[in-house]
């Protein structure tokens, strides 16, 4: 890193900032605001006082995002049905290395983070996704290595249940999914229903301003026929498009020439086990004011 040029150091470590305060936050505009906040504390006075500079941004991103989601936490308590990440799209190959390993940043990765509280997602995120060592997580939390190390097995052992049992590769990943829309498309529940685990669940999150489900649905039954019902409601008024979302297959659907939802599943043991739905326009504006660029 060129220390003679602080700017150019920061854009350096600007990928790596975002991902760590997407993955906190799991909305784009809240991480991109933690980062510009850290961009102005290293503009006055950070690049000159810092040893380290990455050490230094890490830490001042962290701790902006522990405090931000403590307060976001308290705020998805009134959200109006489940609560989904701000999806990611079409994340090109050089930003997605920039963000880091895609699985880690995947929904059913977000989602399993909303297990944890603000800092236990910290430190979890620094030293598993990001791979600093623990004496560099104590000092960036502002905690003892000791107290740390708890953190760390505390927030192990609340996300254990809920990883995936084999990972998938994209192609397997995609397939799936392909054959999900057509099962969908197909009006027979038995169809999409083979591609479920017994266990599947369906989250639809459309914030009290899109209609889908105001509860998770669970259960392989109850969710065929809720993607069969869905289907057959809006004919063929849309499209589905495959994307990237957050690092891993996913689907646009477009209805009225504007994006209407993003989908994305978690695959387990070869089946679907979950399938997310975004449908709150807030969380789809980025992709909604790049529509005529994406329909082009």
């Amino acid at each position: 890193m060129d220390m003679d040029n602080p700017t150019a150091t920061f854009n350096t470590l600007r990928p790596r900032l975002f991902g760590i305060a997407y993955r906190m936050l799991g909305v784009r505009a809240d991480a991109e605001d933690i980062v510009q906040e850290a961009w102005l504390r290293w503009h006055h006075g950070g690049a000159v006082e810092a040893r380290t500079p990455e050490a230094w941004l890490v830490t001042v991103t962290t701790r902006l995002a522990i405090d931000r989601l403590r307060s976001a936490m308290a705020e998805r308590q009134l959200y109006f049905g489940p609560w989904l990440p701000e999806p990611l799209v079409d994340v090109a190959p050089p930003a997605e290395q920039a963000l880091e390993d895609a699985g880690d940043l995947s929904t059913a990765f977000l989602m399993m983070l909303e297990r944890l509280g603000p800092e236990e997602r910290a430190v979890f995120l620094l030293h598993q996704v990001f791979e600093f060592d623990h004496a560099e997580v104590a000092a960036m939390v502002g905690k003892s290595e000791a107290a740390c190390r708890k953190t760390l097995q505390r927030a192990r052992e609340r996300v254990r249940a809920g990883r995936p049992r084999f990972v998938v590769d994209r192609e397997a990943h995609l397939a799936l999914l392909g054959r999900f829309v057509e099962a969908a498309r197909s009006g027979d529940p038995a169809r999409v229903q083979a591609l479920l685990a017994p266990d599947a669940a369906y989250i639809g999150d459309g914030g009290g301003k899109a209609r889908t489900t105001v509860r998770t649905v669970t259960g392989a039954g109850r969710v065929a026929r809720l993607v069969i019902g869905i289907e057959r409601k809006w004919n063929d008024e849309g499209r589905h498009d495959f994307i990237t979302v957050n690092g891993e297959p996913g689907l646009l659907t477009w209805r009225d020439g504007l994006p209407d939802s993003v989908c994305s599943i978690r695959v387990d043991g070869g089946r679907i086990g979950a399938i997310y739905v975004v449908r709150n326009p807030d969380k789809l504006g980025a992709l909604r004011a790049a529509s005529p660029i994406l329909t082009a």
